[in-house]
This record gives C-alpha cells, sequence and structure tokens, in this order.
C-alpha cells in the first residue's frame, strides 16, 4: 500500500454522494483536497468540517463541469501551490429520467450527455498534461453498471457511461509507456441524491429504487476509489465493478418484503 499523505486530489461532484464519500476517505489518508462542485455553500460545509476532524487543506472551486468557457478556466487559473495534482477523481455525473426513447426528453440528454462524458473530457483534458510534465499521476474516472449492461429507459444514460468505458481504456492505451494511471470505478445500485435527480425531485419515486435492499452507500465505493489509488506505482486496477449483494446486474435486484 503507498502513503498518500500529502498528496493533491482533485474530486468533481464532490458536494454530495460519491464525491463527498471520497473526499472524507481521502482527508483521512493525509491527502489536500480541491473539491470542485456547482454548490460551493455545500463544498465549504464539507471542507470545515474536514478541517476539524483532519486538518485537511481544502481548495473549494464552484464549477458546472459541462460549461467548457466555466470549468477550463476555473482549472487553468488555480493558485500556484495548487496546481500539482496527484489524483484526478472524475466523479461528476448524473441521469435525467426513465421515459422510453421515443417519450425522453431530450434536454435531459444533452445534460447527461454534456456532463457525463463531456465534463469528465474537459477536467481531464486540461489537467493530463501537467500530470505528464511531472511524470506523475492518476485518473480514477467514476462510471457504472449501466456502462455495461443497459436497461429499458436508460438507452442515453447507458450510453453516456459506456463512453466513460470506452475513454478510460482509450486513455489507457494513449498512456501507454507513461506513469500515468487510469482506472475506471464502476458501481452498481449506490444510495446517494442520484435518484432524485433523475427523478427530478421526486423523493417518493426515488425511495422506491433502494426499497427492500441494502444499497451501496458512498462511503463503500470511496474506500474501493482509495484501494485503487494506494496501490504500488507498477499496478493498474483498469476496472472494479462493485455491486450490492442483493444486486446480479442493472435489471436483476433481490427485494426483501420486510427490509425498509
Amino acid at each position: 500500500m503507498v502513503l498518500l499523505a500529502g498528496q493533491t486530489v482533485l474530486i468533481t461532484g464532490a458536494s454530495s454522494g460519491i464525491g463527498q464519500a471520497s473526499a472524507v476517505v481521502f482527508a483521512e489518508a493525509g491527502c489536500r483536497l480541491i473539491l470542485l462542485a456547482r454548490r460551493l455553500s455545500r463544498l465549504e460545509e464539507l471542507a470545515a468540517s474536514l478541517k476539524i476532524q483532519y486538518q485537511t487543506e481544502c481548495l473549494c472551486l464552484a464549477a458546472d463541469v459541462q460549461k467548457q468557457d466555466e470549468i477550463i478556466p476555473t482549472l487553468k487559473s488555480l493558485p500556484q501551490d495548487w496546481q500539482t495534482i496527484d489524483i484526478l477523481i472524475n466523479n461528476a455525473g448524473l441521469s435525467r429520467g426513465l421515459e422510453r426513447f421515443d417519450q425522453a426528453s431530450l434536454s435531459d440528454w444533452e445534460e447527461m450527455i454534456d456532463t457525463n462524458i463531456k465534463g469528465l473530457l474537459y477536467v481531464t483534458h486540461t489537467l493530463l498534461p501537467g500530470m505528464l510534465a511531472r511524470g506523475q499521476g492518476q485518473i480514477i474516472n467514476i462510471g457504472s453498471i449501466a456502462g455495461l449492461q443497459v436497461y429499458p429507459g436508460g438507452h442515453v444514460y447507458c450510453g453516456t457511461k459506456a463512453a466513460v468505458q470506452a475513454i478510460t481504456e482509450g486513455l489507457k492505451q494513449d498512456l501507454l509507456g507513461t506513469p500515468i494511471r487510469v482506472s475506471c470505478i464502476d458501481p452498481g445500485l449506490v444510495e446517494t441524491e442520484f435518484s432524485q435527480v433523475r427523478f427530478h425531485g421526486d423523493t417518493e419515486r426515488a425511495e422506491k429504487v433502494y426499497q427492500g435492499l441494502e444499497p451501496l452507500t458512498g462511503m463503500d465505493v470511496a474506500e474501493v476509489i482509495l484501494f485503487c489509488a494506494t496501490r504500488p506505482a507498477h499496478v493498474n486496477l483498469n476496472q472494479i465493478i462493485l455491486m450490492p449483494t442483493a444486486q446480479a446486474s442493472t435489471t436483476r435486484v433481490h427485494r426483501e418484503a420486510n427490509l425498509d
């Protein structure tokens, strides 16, 4: 296991869910954190908590990864002492809607494509040259089992996560011969704000997604991300798939009637 103390980790989508949990585990590991999301107040609250608990140095950045003219200048204007980024966690992503293809919203499609694909590309393309120049760095992309198995109503979301798979593999191919490591973490059902976002704030519908089973938590996924980051330099975990014990695929889930 490699100790990460003192390394700088940039986490996109850090204001909630897997991103927030990742901030906690990397803070506990002694890292400096660049927390990036749209909701600055949530980031500042998280940073204050990490400062008290772990004495973590945090830089909070309010930016939307899907907006090229916002995210790229933000990353290119980092303070001098925050420009050396050792680990990039491309976590920002979302799903919108679960309608049949012909009934889906074009604006939902655009938001998923712009965030899940373009956002990942903008951030990675901006930060990778620095990693290459320093001869050190790791990129961890958060995918989904939806990128491996399509389900009804998931057409575009599944397509964006399949793109994350392909982009991750393409990066690995292009960076062969360099010390930069590239990995993809693919979770199944994780209970975060994901379903509330998908259903545009319909809490009742979102809660039904996780009824009758014990889903993964953001912390479950964050601990796997940390494991990936702490492998020796000659070890690259190309892909890690994790699901709740009660889930076998995107469409096969075992639910207990008496489990809240």
